[in-house]
């Protein structure tokens, strides 16, 4: 299973680790969305950052 994580609002006003840990996830800006594997690596770095992104699950085809 796959996740769709789109970053929503600014890191600007963020802690270091925040921003450290969107740049991890691979966003870049507002509305960028990345494709990556559901690992419970990936759901910790989500859980840290919730109130910036969302997340959808995307199906593998």
């Amino acid at each position: 299973m796959n996740l769709k994580i789109t970053q929503l609002r600014s890191v600007i006003g963020s802690t270091k680790r925040k921003k450290r840990t969107i740049e991890a996830i691979g966003l870049r800006r507002i509305n960028h969305f990345v494709i990556q594997k559901d690992t419970p690596n990936m759901r910790g770095m989500i859980k840290k950052v919730r109130e910036l992104v969302e997340v959808e699950k995307e199906k593998v085809v």
